[in-house]
This record gives C-alpha cells, sequence and structure tokens, in this order.
C-alpha cells in the first residue's frame, strides 16, 4: 500500500504579498515518516540498510560524553518500552505486561549480561556501532545530489552526546542499489544509548515535494522591514490572523517560512541560534542543507497548520487534550535531539566527497 502524506495549502500566498521573495524559493521534500516495517530495499527511518555483508559496519571511536543514570539500557529494551507504552495507550485496562513482553525484558537482560557480566564498560572504553538514522533512495527522493553511480544515501550516528556541542556524531554514505549482492542481515549494536531519543522507530516514508522561504532570519534587514508592515499584508488582501496583529512577522515564521520536521533540502530552521553559515572545510564554498532530522513533525500549538491533511485530526485532537504514553502524533520516529530540536546536515555543494558536517537547531 503506498502512503500518501499532503501539506495543506499554506493561509497565505507568500508571493502574492512578497513577490521579492520569489527568488529565494527553495525546493524541499518533506520526507513524513510514520512507524512501519521498512525493509532494507525501502527508504526508511530507523529502518535496516542495504548494507554490503562484506563491509564492515562503522563505529564511533571517538570520546563520549556520557551521563550515568545506574543502569545500562540497550536500544532493544528502549523500543520494547516504547511497543509496551503504545499498547497501553491503546488498551488502558491491558496488563502492565504480557507474557511475551516480559520473556522479550529478560532476554535483553540476560543479553547483556552473557556480553559484560557485572562491569560494563565505559563508553569511551570501547569502538561504538552506529545506529542506522535514515535510508534514502534516489528514486523516492530525487532531490538528493549523489556522487556518480550513487542513488542511495545511508546517514547513522553514534548514540551518544558529544563535544563540543552536545550531541550525537553523524556518518554519511552514498552507495549503488545494484552494486549490493549480499546484505548484512544482523548489524551490531551498542551495548547502550545516552538518550533514549537518539534509537529511531523504524518508519516508513511518504515523501512529499514542497516549496520554501527563508524563515525571517535569514532574510535580510529590507526584507524583515517588508514582511513586518502590515500594510504589505493588507494591500495584497491577505491579513496575519489576530493572534498576529502586532507580529505579522511571527505569523510568517510559523505558517509561511520553512516546513518543520524530517526533510531534505530546503531552508534551516533558525530560532534557536541566528543564523549560522556552515562552510566546507575542503574548498571554503558555503555548505547547503541536505537532510533535518527533526524532534517533531509539526509544533503542537499554531504550527500544527503543517500537519498533513491525513494527520489532521490527531493532530487538532492532541493540541486540545495533549498526549500520553510518549504517544504524540508529531513524534512518530521518537527521536528528540537537542532540547527537542532538529539536527541539521551540512554539505559541500560543489563535492560530495567533501566532508559533511551538522548542526542542532
Amino acid at each position: 500500500m503506498v502512503v500518501v502524506r499532503t501539506t495543506p495549502p499554506r493561509p497565505v500566498d507568500v508571493t502574492a504579498v512578497f513577490p521579492e521573495l520569489a527568488p529565494s524559493a527553495r525546493p524541499a521534500v518533506r520526507l513524513h515518516p510514520r512507524p512501519g516495517a521498512p525493509s532494507a530495499a525501502d527508504s526508511s527511518v530507523g529502518g535496516p540498510l542495504l548494507w554490503p555483508a562484506d563491509e564492515p559496519w562503522p563505529h564511533c571511536e571517538a570520546a563520549h560524553l556520557h551521563l550515568d543514570s545506574g543502569f545500562r539500557r540497550p536500544p532493544a529494551e528502549v523500543r520494547l518500552d516504547r511497543r509496551i507504552m503504545a499498547r497501553r495507550h491503546a488498551d488502558h485496562g491491558g496488563p502492565a505486561m504480557t507474557p511475551e513482553e516480559q520473556t522479550l525484558r529478560e532476554r535483553c537482560a540476560t543479553m547483556m549480561e552473557e556480553r559484560f557480566g557485572a562491569d560494563l564498560p565505559e563508553p569511551a572504553d570501547c569502538p561504538v556501532p552506529l545506529l542506522p538514522v535514515a535510508q534514502l533512495y534516489l528514486r523516492d527522493v530525487p532531490l538528493l545530489r549523489p556522487p556518480a553511480g550513487a542513488d542511495v544515501l545511508q546517514v547513522l550516528w553514534c548514540p551518544y552526546d558529544h563535544e563540543p556541542d552536545c550531541k550525537p556524531s553523524t556518518a554519511l554514505f552514498w552507495r549503488s542499489a545494484a552494486e549490493v549482492a549480499d546484505i548484512l542481515a544482523t548489524p551490531p549494536e551498542p551495548y547502550e544509548v545516552n538518550d533514549d531519543g537518539y534509537v529511531p522507530e523504524p518508519c516508513t516514508l511518504a515523501p512529499e515535494a514542497i516549496t520554501e522561504y527563508p524563515n525571517s532570519l535569514d532574510l535580510s534587514p529590507r526584507e524583515r522591514s517588508m514582511v513586518e508592515d502590515r500594510s504589505r499584508w493588507r494591500a495584497a488582501g491577505a491579513d496575519p490572523d489576530s493572534s498576529h496583529a502586532d507580529s505579522p512577522r511571527g505569523f510568517y515564521d510559523i505558517h509561511l517560512a520553512e516546513a518543520p520536521g524530517w526533510k531534505v533540502g530546503g531552508w534551516p530552521p533558525w530560532g534557536r541560534t541566528d543564523p549560522c553559515p556552515r562552510y566546507c572545510a575542503v574548498c571554503d564554498a558555503r555548505m547547503v542543507p541536505l537532510l533535518t532530522v527533526a524532534s517533531f513533525e509539526w509544533d503542537g500549538g499554531e504550527g500544527h497548520s503543517w500537519a498533513p491533511h491525513e494527520d489532521r485530526e490527531a493532530a487538532v485532537a492532541a493540541a486540545a487534550v495533549g498526549y500520553c504514553c510518549g504517544q504524540r502524533p508529531s513524534q512518530p520516529t521518537k527521536v528528540a535531539v537537542g532540547s527537542t530540536d532538529n539536527l541539521q546536515i551540512y554539505v559541500c555543494p560543489t563535492s560530495p566527497d567533501h566532508p559533511h558536517t551538522d548542526l542542532i537547531q
């Protein structure tokens, strides 16, 4: 079954009100991840990768920040707890744990004990296997700019925070799907994770091409004044809603500029900091956004105007009554980076072989 997600039309046509912003339009692809059972042949978030059986799995050997919580928590246990919470959310009168769930929990504990006994190593003491974050096929996301001959992008990260920005370190791999014969069946996993939010829930994707405009922080001073000028809105027959009567710029940023959620391309979602251009360490070219790893697909308040038509009812209900048991419809991947922010991956526009960089926003 083909899953479709459709972004509602924006409440105002940006170029009708501000034709000066037309040259700033950028293409983007909202990925719309939703929980599922993707295979290695699919584009996905947190799903299995098309990884050659004869290619070593990547590990992180850098120093890791580690907050000692007093217990070890493997990815399998994180996934199990999510499964339990989802079941209990759907069935409030159900048992705290089913026999199958109890068996799985005991299996997690046994696995940890067999591997490490009572003395688990600190994360800095051993290389840490990376976790799959996303796999994107060019056929699903034509906006990708792969090296010659490549048609699959694979993104992984280390599930620990790293200096100096307290974020997971990322790794990118491009490959040709046709060249992968035997797939690695059981990739290694880290024995624990620094944060539950660093374990993406397996999700299928419903890519959707959209057009974005820059956040007001990316506008020139003249353009920013233009967006703040209420008379410009009225002259075009548009008017921000009453909640933004004194701040049309806020209306522009929330409803008209860059889309929230997981996406390829587009404009950066500034706000945590002022715009911070990234430059290639090899050629000094200004880098461009490749992938946004988002904590939320849309904002729980006014920003739920970005919720797809197909999720509208759930988004409105969640905005009205909240959520429980971690079952936010706007957080299908269960990923949380920073203070529920976004991790943006940037690449060099002149060569895909140049190293990427990333930034929390």
